[in-house]
């Protein structure tokens, strides 16, 4: 499974390899990122990524079959994710039960995400890049403060930013493709 095309296509197929290895192998650490900045990390990774499986499996498979192939399909699913994600935790919100709905996940604590994230880290060639993703997206630093740091502009920040991301999906995608010739 290599590119984009083969993912939706296998999605869409319902293919159980392709499906699993996605949502719960090369998804898991973006999943992770996504619940913890939306739930805090209090939710249970299988029973929101399993809602969010069928919810790209409405009607079938519209939202796949919606996707246009303009930015890489993590990309894609990650605002699709945050959005939905946002909207179910809003809905929880407005319930007036007191009682918890999710349980501690174990994703801030998931070492193969780790592990993958400082290997990709260190085949990114722009160093600067590593250091600005660590600070501003792992560490959560404010922009603002990192920008004053590194004595640049707080609008240069999110352009090295935005460069580094594209570097990070870069170096991913062409690890993905050379896990897949193994």
């Amino acid at each position: 499974m290599n590119s984009d095309q083969e993912i939706i296509a296998g999605l869409i197929a319902r293919n159980e390899r392709v499906t699993r290895d996605f949502f719960f192998g090369r998804c898991r650490p973006l999943f992770c990122n996504v619940i913890k900045m939306v739930f805090d990390g209090n939710a249970d990774y299988d029973e929101l990524v399993n809602e969010l499986y069928l919810h790209l499996m409405e009607n079938d498979a519209a939202r796949l079959r919606g996707f246009e192939f303009r930015s890489s399909v993590y990309q894609w699913l990650k605002v699709l994710a945050i959005r939905y994600f946002i909207k179910k935790r809003d809905r929880v919100i407005e319930d007036v039960s007191h009682e918890p709905l999710y349980i501690e996940t174990d994703c801030a604590e998931d070492k193969h995400a780790s592990i993958d994230l400082e290997r990709l880290f260190d085949k990114m060639p722009n160093k600067r890049y590593v250091e600005v993703i660590r600070l501003l997206m792992i560490e959560d630093r404010e922009p603002e403060q990192l920008a004053q740091e590194m004595n640049i502009s707080t609008a240069n920040l999110y352009n090295i930013k935005r460069r580094a991301m594209a570097q990070l999906t870069r170096t991913a995608l062409k690890d993905i493709e050379e896990y897949g010739k193994l």
